[in-house]
Order: structure tokens, then sequence, then C-alpha cells
């Protein structure tokens, strides 16, 4: 299985979190893993933002960006072009995303189309998750309705 992270995924590598359980079964059982280049910046954003809440003590979030940016050259990392941001906009606009959510579903559909081979977008946001699936990605987690409902 071919798997594109969106940061709300990968960041559960990094940080203990409801979620973090199933992102650990499902990286082994990945052919590749592969996200966009600016999930760099939103993974340690979220470092930071944890820090800043409370949830990590600084000395966590350092040992989670250490491992993070240890990992990423391990990562396909998809690159932030001009077509790429149009193919955004549009997705923005079609599902009503967030920009940076579109821009994953973007990154995730091209890579998609690159390798003709079906590609897994694993999320935990739900309007993502849902456009995925109308994009002709495989929403991962399967039953992520669900699972959100669960958790709440």
């Amino acid at each position: 299985m071919i798997v594109y992270l969106d940061p709300s995924a990968l960041v559960k590598r990094y940080v203990a979190e409801k979620g973090s359980e199933l992102v650990e079964k499902l990286i082994p059982e990945a052919e590749a893993l592969g996200t966009s280049l600016v999930s760099r910046a939103e993974i340690v954003a979220a470092l930071a933002k944890a820090i800043r809440l409370g949830a990590l003590e600084d000395e966590e979030a350092l040992q989670a960006r250490e491992t993070f940016e240890g990992e990423w050259p391990d990562l396909v990392r998809l690159a932030i072009s001009e077509r790429l941001v149009e193919r955004a906009a549009e997705a923005a606009w079609e599902h009503s995303l967030r920009g940076y959510d579109a821009l994953h579903l973007a990154a995730a559909s091209t890579w998609k189309e690159l390798l003709q081979r079906p590609v897994a977008l694993a999320t935990f946001d739900r309007r993502l998750w849902q456009a995925a699936g109308d994009e002709g990605l495989a929403p991962w987690p399967d039953d992520l309705p669900a699972l959100l409902d669960t958790w709440s």
C-alpha cells in the first residue's frame, strides 16, 4: 500500500494522542510513505503549539522534533508547484476545504496519477477524508467518521 500522510496523521507518529496507535500499525504496512514539503513546517508548528498549550514539555517536543527531522528524508516529499497550488485551489472550492488540506489532497492525487497506482490518504480530518474518497483516493482510516464519533 502506498500512503500519503497529511500532518494530522503524520504528527501522531511523534506525539502520543488519539489515533497514534493506528498510525503506528499503518506505517510498517506501507510500501511507500509520502507527504507534501509543507508538512515539515506544519509538524514543527504543531510541536511548538503543543508546548504553548502545555501538552508537551520542552524536552519532549524537542525529542519529537529531532525524531521527525531524522525520519524526514525517508519520506517521499512531494514538491509544491504552481500547478499543484492551482489544483489545490480547485479542490478547496469544490470540496470546501481549508487551504493546506486542499494542498494535501492535490499532492496525494498528483502522486497517484504519477505512480498510476492506488494511494491511500491518511488523515484525521473529516472533511479531507471525505474529499479523498470523492477524488478516487483510498481514505484512511477506513471508517474515520465513526472513529471520530467514538472519541468525542
